[in-house]
């Protein structure tokens, strides 16, 4: 069978890792040999098995979408993937015209090696314990949780080893032999011929994943993925002072390891919440006070909300509408540090929307006695323009 390999799985030829894997599963529960009535089922299934191993490698699957279908099959006939000696001599290689030439000098292996660095699996080959892929999620918080620190609980869907199979791919009782490709080492070694001489190279088993068995059933949980996705609450520590954009960072609470490697890492992207009467600028807080015209005519010692309770704050005589004064420290923590930002508080003169009796006859009192013009001082316009 002869499919591209993105139309055997069904994805497109953007899917990322994670739909490469999933579509993955779903085509094997469906053409495995040992539950499958489809026909052709074997060789459906050993067509999606190896376009996930080829598209679920970055290099590999680069090299795929660079040459195609029909010319990366050629390579790996003559001697790229499945072992064998290249055939050909030294010529036959001139650019990237090499990738579908007749010949060649050690088939697709030694191309890779010139274009992309490195050799399918290397030395030790995929076998070898690798770190599971970082994840990635959002965390909403308040402004309250900001400023204390807060041990913020959450939950998230992410990739778990199957408890069904302990990761295994199959049942506990399955009948497990050893792979007869590899007969049991988890690599098969190839030897092809290049310019430079007769090169040995060792690569991953693909029949058993690299782990030297092969089992006779499949897991009906993680259909032999040894992976499920799973929903899982964890609790993270969230430092006083953080801001939105900024990320936390949870240690080996990512994507399971594969062939027995460490955890993935869980990034967090924070975002804090827009407050009812505080608005953030770094680490400095803004709140505007309303106050009544004899407050700001004749002064007043006022209580002004902060984070951490009220705080007093004296209005001086005279104070102007829009004006603005600083409360030292009563700002957001700087995170990692002992100092904090400060808290700026702007004053608004409320006009009175309605008067009663004796209010408007106090006002016109007041405006008989002091005419209609407005006297300032000369610093007026300028206390107005630094408040903004």
């Amino acid at each position: 069978m002869s499919e591209d390999f993105y139309e055997a799985l069904g994805v497109s030829r953007d899917a990322s890792a994670e739909e490469i894997k999933q579509a993955y599963r779903k085509k094997a529960a469906k053409y495995h040999p040992d539950v499958s009535d489809e026909p052709n089922a074997e060789e459906k299934f050993k067509q999606i098995k190896k376009a996930k191993e080829i598209l679920s490698d970055d290099e590999t699957r680069q090299a795929y979408d660079q040459m195609g279908h029909e010319r990366f099959e050629q390579a790996e006939k003559r001697g790229g993937f499945d072992g064998g000696a290249g055939a050909g001599g030294a010529g036959g290689m001139g650019g990237m015209g090499g990738f579908g030439g007749a010949g060649g000098a050690g088939g697709f292996e030694d191309i890779f090696e010139q274009f992309f660095g490195g050799g399918m699996g290397g030395q030790g080959g995929g076998n070898r314990p690798r770190q599971g892929r970082n994840l990635r999620t959002t965390m909403a918080i308040d402004l309250e949780e900001a400023y204390e620190g807060v041990n913020k609980e959450f939950t998230i869907t992410r990739p778990e080893t199957c408890e069904e199979c302990g990761g295994e791919g199959h049942p506990p009782d399955a009948e497990v032999h050893t792979c007869r490709e590899c007969n049991g080492t988890g690599q098969v070694t190839r030897v092809q011929q290049t310019p430079f001489g007769r090169v040995q190279q060792r690569s991953t088993c693909r029949e058993c994943g690299g782990d030297g068995e092969v089992a006779d059933a499949v897991c009906g949980t993680c259909k032999g993925d040894g992976i499920v996705e799973a929903e899982v609450t964890l609790t993270v520590d969230v430092p006083a002072g953080i801001r939105s954009g900024q990320t936390l960072r949870m240690d080996g609470e990512g994507a399971p390891g594969e062939n027995r490697g460490p955890n993935g890492d869980l990034l967090i992207d924070v975002e804090v919440r827009d407050h009812d009467l505080f608005e953030r600028d770094g680490d400095d807080l803004h709140y505007t006070q309303p106050i009544s015209f004899p407050q700001a005519a004749f002064g007043d010692k006022i209580e002004v909300p902060t984070l951490d309770g009220t705080k007093k704050l004296e209005i001086p005589k005279g104070t102007q509408s829009g004006e603005r004064f600083r409360l030292r420290g009563q700002g957001m923590p700087r995170l990692r540090s002992r100092r904090s930002g400060h808290l700026f508080v702007t004053v608004q003169v409320v006009t009175p929307e309605s008067l009663n009796t004796a209010q408007r006859e106090a006002l016109e009192a007041f405006a008989e006695a002091g005419g209609e013009e407005v006297e300032v001082s000369e610093g007026f316009f300028e206390r107005i323009k630094n408040s903004f």
